[in-house]
């Protein structure tokens, strides 16, 4: 039975590794799969999902025009797909979430999607809110802050590396730009009033 998983964290937990390690298993066991990343993401390079620790892999990429169920579609007329995974997909909008819940309900194709739960100010984003209000599984990959503690939100620091808690929602980047913290590190930078 398909279903939408939806696995979320803060920032270095290893959502991107998880996610190329399941389509690895996929794959090895001969079965087709499709891979979607942001278009705004590209430091890795574009079109291609890639992790901290090396691993990556060629994926489609999505805008906020996408429509994710006729892309899926297009691609069970030319081969059966066996599942669908998405990368950052805090930045899917609500409409893409309801055509993941159409590709799972409609092509019974089961989407794993991966991304942050907040951003730098511990909202969430678009396509987070409806994934963890919409998907069947929710799975937390877990991260550490300095102090130990579990780290579940995302601090943003200007050039001296200090919090800032002022900007656009979205802002790519990488460790130069965002730190993962627990929550009460978190509060102390000010960062969540």
């Amino acid at each position: 039975m398909a279903q939408l998983y939806f696995y979320y964290s803060a920032m270095n937990a290893g959502k991107s590794t998880s996610l190329l390690q399941s389509a690895y298993n996929y794959k090895e066991r001969g079965m087709n799969i499709c891979l979607f990343t942001a278009a705004l993401d590209d430091r890795y390079g574009t079109g291609k999902i890639a992790s901290r620790i090396g691993l990556e892999s060629p994926a489609e990429l999505f805008s906020s025009d996408t429509d994710l169920f006729a892309a899926m579609q297009k691609e069970c007329a030319k081969q059966k797909i066996s599942c669908l995974f998405i990368d950052e997909a805090q930045f899917m909008s609500k409409q893409q979430v309801i055509q993941c819940l159409q590709i799972v309900d409609t092509l019974k194709i089961p989407v794993l999607a991966y991304g942050l739960r907040t951003d730098f100010r511990g909202q969430t984003f678009e396509g987070s809110h409806y994934l963890l209000a919409w998907a069947d599984k929710l799975s937390e990959l877990k991260t550490v802050c300095h102090c130990g503690r579990k780290a579940n939100f995302v601090a943003r620091l200007d050039e001296q590396g200090n919090p800032i808690s002022e900007g656009d929602q979205v802002d790519v980047g990488g460790n130069e730009k965002y730190v993962s913290l627990c929550r009460k590190h978190f509060m102390q930078k000010g960062s969540l009033l």
